[in-house]
C-alpha cells in the first residue's frame, strides 16, 4: 500500500494544495495549513491490523520503530525514507495511573501522560522529530534552508536545538528575554543554537521570526507549522494503545499556543475515522488566568475572540496572548463537545503542590491542567467514575526556581498552603528524635 500526505488549508475547500517538500505555512489568503492523510489508502487497512501493528512496534529495538512517533509513520510522515529520520527515542512515555491523587480529587479513574519524559524534558520533542526529519529530506532533495528557527518561551526551543544539532542543521532560536528559567535557556545554549535574546514577550518574537523567516532562508518551527501536530498528535494514539484501546471520557491538556489541542484532535478523529475506536473523547483545554484569551472566547460561546497582552504567569510556555492556533483549537472543542477552564497562580501551584504530594513532580502547565480537574469535578463537570487522562507537557525540573519559592514562601503573591521546607536541626541525634515524635505522633 502507498500512503501519502499534502497540505491542504485549514478553512479551505481543499482545492489550494501543496507538497510537504515545499517552504510554505499558509495558503495564499493567510490561512493556516494543515497535513491531509489519504485515508481511503490508509483503510485498505483494518482497525484490527493497525492496532497488531502498532502493539508489535511498540516494544520495538529496532530503528526506526523504537520511536513512539515512527512506530505509527504511516500516520506521520508516510514518504520519508528512514535514512532522513531524525529521531531521539520521543514517544512512548508512560501513562502514570494516580489513584491516590484521583480519590483526593473525587475521582476513581486518573492518568497523567507523562509527555514531559522526553529526551529535552517536553512533548515538543513529539512534534520536532517530525518537522527536523522533513527539514533534512528537503536539504537532501537542495531546497535552500540555512537553518531552522523559532520563537520560543523554552521548550520549544530546547528541542529545535537538540535536533538540529543531531542532523548537523544550524539552528537560530527567538526567546524573550528574563522571561523563561535558567532551566530552559540553557538547553539551546548548550546544544549549539544561535540564541537571540529579545526586548520583547513572546508574541513579540512570533511576529518578528514569521517577518524573518518570510523573507530569509530560515524554516520556521513553531506550530503554525503544521508539521509539528502531526508527532504531538500521536499522544493521542498513545493514550488509547496504553489503555488497551479504549478511549476515556476526558483528556486534559494545557493550552499556550494551541497547537497541541488540535494535534491531539487529530490523533482521535483519525483513530475515529479509521474505525481503530468508536467515539471521541472530551477535551479540556486549560489555561493560565493570565495568559487566557481561548477561555475568554470560550465563556463568549465561541462567538468572538480577541488577542490579549498576556500578564505574566508562572506556567511560563503558555504565557501567550494572541495564540497562532486559536482557530485550530476551537475546531477541535467543537468537535470533542471540549471545555475551557482556567487556573489563578494561586490555583495552579497549589495543585502543582498537592499533585507532587501525590508521587508526581509537575510543571507549572501541569498544574494549570490539574486545578481544573479539580474545578470540573467540583463542578459536576466531569463525573467521578468517568475515567480522565491530563496530558503533562514539561518535566518539573526545568521549573525548579518555582518550585523552591513555593515551598519556601517566597513567591509574590502566593499563599504556599502546602509548603514542605526543609527543617534546620543541630547535628544532635536526641534533638532529632524529639522532631520526628512531634512529626508522626509518636
Amino acid at each position: 500500500m502507498a500512503f501519502t500526505a499534502r497540505y491542504v488549508g485549514f478553512e479551505g475547500d481543499g482545492s489550494e494544495t501543496y507538497s510537504l517538500d515545499e517552504v510554505v505555512y499558509r495558503t495564499e489568503d493567510g490561512g493556516l495549513l494543515d497535513v491531509e492523510h489519504d485515508v481511503a489508502a490508509l483503510a485498505e487497512r483494518s482497525p484490527a491490523a493497525w492496532k497488531a501493528l502498532f502493539d508489535e512496534r511498540a516494544g520495538a529495538r529496532t530503528w526506526p520503530d523504537r520511536s513512539g512517533v515512527w512506530g505509527k509513520r504511516e500516520w506521520v510522515l508516510p514518504e520519508i525514507d528512514p535514512a532522513h529520520i531524525v529521531s531521539l527515542g520521543e514517544g512512548m512515555s508512560h501513562l502514570l495511573p494516580a489513584p491516590r491523587y484521583a480519590r483526593e480529587l473525587g475521582l476513581e479513574h486518573l492518568w497523567v501522560k507523562q509527555c514531559g519524559h522526553s529526551h529535552t524534558g517536553s512533548f515538543k520533542d513529539l512534534g520536532m522529530t517530525v518537522l527536523v526529519s522533513q527539514v533534512n529530506r528537503m536539504r537532501a532533495l537542495g531546497v535552500p534552508i540555512v537553518a531552522v528557527g523559532c520563537a520560543s518561551t523554552g521548550d520549544t526551543s530546547a528541542a529545535v536545538a537538540a535536533y538540529c544539532a543531531v542532523a548537523d542543521i544550524p539552528s537560530v532560536v527567538f526567546l524573550p528575554a528574563d522571561k523563561i528559567s535558567v532551566a530552559q535557556l540553557v538547553q539551546p545554549i548548550a546544544n549549539g543554537a544561535m540564541v537571540l535574546s529579545l526586548d520583547t514577550d513572546f508574541d513579540g518574537c512570533m511576529r518578528l521570526i514569521q517577518e524573518v523567516t518570510a523573507s530569509y532562508p530560515i524554516y520556521l518551527a513553531n506550530s503554525m507549522n503544521s508539521l509539528r501536530l502531526e508527532g504531538q498528535k500521536t499522544v493521542a494514539i498513545e493514550i488509547v494503545q496504553q489503555l488497551g484501546w479504549e478511549v476515556p471520557e476526558w483528556v486534559v491538556v494545557p493550552g499556550g499556543n494551541l497547537g497541541n489541542v488540535y494535534a491531539l484532535s487529530k490523533g482521535f478523529r483519525l483513530m475515529k475515522e479509521l474505525g481503530v475506536i468508536d467515539r471521541l473523547p472530551r477535551l479540556v483545554c486549560a489555561q493560565a488566568h493570565h495568559a487566557n484569551p481561548l477561555y475568554r472566547a470560550y465563556k463568549a460561546g465561541f462567538d468572538q475572540y480577541e488577542p490579549i497582552t498576556a500578564r505574566k504567569t508562572l506556567a511560563s510556555a503558555i504565557q501567550i496572548g494572541n495564540p497562532v492556533s486559536i482557530h485550530r483549537a476551537i475546531a477541535a472543542l467543537e468537535a470533542h463537545d471540549g471545555v475551557v477552564e482556567e487556573a489563578t497562580e494561586q490555583e495552579l501551584m497549589d495543585a502543582c503542590a498537592k499533585g507532587d504530594r501525590f508521587g508526581l513532580f509537575t510543571c507549572p502547565h501541569t498544574g494549570v491542567a490539574l486545578a481544573a480537574i479539580e474545578k470540573l469535578v467540583a463542578a459536576g463537570t466531569i463525573g467521578k467514575d468517568e475515567r480522565v487522562v491530563v496530558v503533562s507537557t514539561a518535566h518539573g525540573l526545568k521549573f525548579t526556581d518555582s518550585k523552591v519559592a513555593y515551598h519556601s514562601g517566597t513567591l509574590d503573591g502566593i499563599a504556599s498552603r502546602l509548603a514542605n521546607p526543609p527543617v534546620p536541626l543541630p547535628a544532635d541525634a536526641g534533638q532529632i528524635i524529639d522532631v520526628l515524635k512531634h512529626a508522626f505522633r509518636l
